[in-house]
């Protein structure tokens, strides 16, 4: 396997589980703080409470992952990169 496949491969891997950490954590925290309400008898608090700090451990990550690939090189290269994909220049009249 060579070394752009490799790397490509990487940042799939990352990207998908960011989506999976996220659903993970929101939901975690959403049904962690519904049992410790039923448990303490505090109706919506430790909820929401633990919703609220999901939805930001979620976009933390988020941030962390595109600050970590923000100065790498993209695997996809640009079409304008493609001389094939060049448009032909534009007739005169």
């Amino acid at each position: 396997m060579d070394k752009e496949t490799k790397k490509s491969l990487v940042q799939m891997t990352y990207a998908s589980s960011v989506g999976i950490f996220m659903v993970i954590v929101i939901f975690g925290g959403l049904l962690l703080g519904g049992y410790l309400d039923r448990k303490f008898g505090t109706s919506p608090y430790f909820a929401l409470l633990l919703l609220v700090i999901g939805v930001f451990m979620g976009f933390r990550n988020v941030y962390l992952l595109l600050k970590k690939f923000k100065d790498e090189k993209p695997f996809i290269k640009s079409i304008k990169s493609e001389p094939h994909r060049k448009r032909p220049p534009p007739a005169k009249n």
